[in-house]
């Protein structure tokens, strides 16, 4: 769940980067295109021995937007990495890149310009050579400024242009050095100019319509049900399809994934977002279940507007009465931990914050009584992501043992994000998020989740506070710092600025389980956010 974009950007459109798994989603009709989906009915089903088809389990709505330059849907974005190649790309657990597109990696990370050659041969779904003039023409409408989408905060502030050098090299130029950059190449997934330059065709890349030049083409897309994707069989990149044909189902349910992926007669071959209470039986009907901690996290939202919230007391009273320790014993059962920064703290960036909101009903009643607050009553809205709806009940009873009489309201996170694109009041909202989606680099984080103009922080009424005005100042420093080590101390402390005025902040940090049959797949590594890589994954 999740997001940030700016003025201009129709409310739909906002929610669709919104939805998935730290996000949310529009759903469609795809409309025909060369290289696009090919049969509404085609679900991916049939095939035996080699010849058969993968089978995943999404546990993340498949309705929203598959426009890599906007989406933050947990579903599209790990689907996209199958379909479409950025100049660098990433290994999904380390997150080092590695030529896609590109033929190297510059080898000098700290210039501020980075000459790529595109690998010969490459050529999209629909047949069509790659070119840089398709490079360009994705760069441009990431750093266009009259276009605003996701992957604009990523990148405008650190990339002046890209340029085309000759049909097959390009150029980018930075403002600054910016090594951190390289890392943040696959988030830009090249997309041919011929299609995407259509009158209407970024609506139809919200909807559905992929097509990239990498290992898997998309065959079918219901955004209520599945995704269906085949070899592309003219790839010639580095990581090869392993599977004649793939079908990703989304299945929200948490009941029904299990059901899916376990029994004599499973219907899967793997799942992600696995429910911690049936980890023990899946591992005793012979599945592998293994987990990736990361920046997975509940975070509580305050609405600064709404009086007492607009009082930094009041935040960090709500903060230190939950309870985090009985959170992760009993909801997240053992996998998580009570933040203790807004980093995890497995990221490199990660040092204690100054202010760690530990078990303390007894400053909770003091920070509330200073603020002269009495007899506050408050409504949670709150999606409805089920290990989000079982820790809700801890922080009910957290609240209410401060004399904070707390109503829960969980429901689908659609409904929740369309009440704040239309400026409705509110006073809390518990969602989740995991900006481990983009990457590791704790300045892309802040940067996601903070800013003057981000999204999140229009939800939070805050980016006009002198306090806010501060931080984004503070974070533009950090980001042109040139000295690794003094850009993470400056990282480091502004993080201390967002955990004392706690608008939006994580209250655990869990842990996501995906789980497979080893019998028949090899290869898979559990990753830290949600979706899975079939990159380098093979039938056993």
């Amino acid at each position: 769940m999740r997001d940030d974009v700016i003025p201009g950007v129709p409310a739909p459109r906002r929610r669709s980067f919104l939805r998935g798994a730290g996000a949310l989603g529009a759903g469609a009709t795809l409309a025909a295109c060369s290289g696009g989906p090919q049969s509404t009915n085609d679900t991916g089903h049939g095939g035996s021995g080699k010849e058969r088809t993968l089978t995943a389990v999404i546990g993340y709505g498949n309705d929203g937007s598959w426009d890599p330059t906007q989406t933050a849907s947990a579903f599209a974005m790990a689907a996209n990495n199958h379909i479409y190649e950025g100049l660098l790309d990433t290994d999904p657990i380390t997150r080092v890149p590695y030529p896609a597109l590109a033929t190297e990696v510059p080898k000098d990370p700290g210039a501020t310009r980075w000459r790529f050659a595109l690998r010969p041969g490459a050529t999209f779904h629909d047949g069509r050579p790659v070119t840089a003039d398709d490079v360009v023409f994705v760069f441009d409408r990431i750093l266009d400024r009259h276009t605003e989408t996701l992957a604009k905060g990523f990148f405008a502030g650190w990339l002046d242009s890209a340029r085309k050098i000759d049909a097959r090299t390009v150029e980018l130029v930075l403002r600054f050095p910016f090594p951190d950059g390289l890392a943040r190449l696959t988030l830009v997934k090249i997309m041919p100019e011929h299609v995407f330059s259509r009158p209407g065709a970024w609506d139809e890349a919200v909807r559905g319509l992929a097509v990239g030049s990498g290992p898997y083409r998309q065959t079918a897309h219901h955004p209520k049900s599945n995704t269906a994707f085949e070899a592309f069989a003219a790839y010639n990149g580095p990581r090869k399809p392993a599977f004649k044909r793939m079908n990703w189902l989304t299945i929200v349910d948490a009941a029904s994934r299990v059901a899916k992926i376990s029994g004599t007669d499973a219907g899967a071959q793997i799942a992600d977002n696995v429910p911690y209470a049936n980890i023990p039986r899946l591992e005793q009907s012979g599945l592998k279940v293994a987990g990736g901690a990361g920046m997975n996290n509940l975070f509580l939202m305050f609405n600064t507007r709404h009086k007492p919230f607009d009082d930094v007391r009041v935040r960090q009273a709500l903060h230190y009465a939950i309870d985090g320790e009985k959170m992760v014993r009993v909801a997240l059962k053992g996998h998580g931990k009570p933040a203790s920064s807004f980093l995890d703290e497995g990221n490199p960036g990660y040092r204690p914050a100054k202010t760690v909101y530990g078990y303390d009903p007894a400053r909770a009643k003091a920070l509330l009584k200073a603020a002269g607050v009495k007899n506050l009553e408050v409504e949670i809205l709150a999606v409805n992501v089920s290990w989000i709806v079982d820790c809700l009940p801890t922080v009910k009873a957290s609240w209410d043992a401060v004399g904070v009489a707390t109503t829960l309201a969980p429901q689908e996170t659609t409904a929740v994000f369309t009440k704040m694109d239309q400026k409705r009041d509110y006073q809390v909202v518990a969602a989740a998020s995991n900006p481990n989606q983009f990457g590791l680099d704790a300045d892309l984080i802040m940067h996601y989740n903070y800013g003057p103009q981000n999204l999140w922080m229009r939800y939070t009424r805050w980016a006009d506070d002198p306090v806010a005005r501060q931080l984004f100042k503070d974070m533009d420093r950090a980001t042109r710092e040139p000295d690794p080590a003094k850009k993470k101390a400056m990282v480091q402390d502004y993080i201390d600025v967002v955990a004392e005025q706690a608008v939006l902040y994580p209250v655990v940090h869990n842990e996501l389980m995906t789980a497979w049959d080893p019998h028949r797949l090899t290869g898979i590594r559990a990753q830290p956010y949600p979706g899975v890589n079939l990159l380098r994954a093979r039938w056993v």
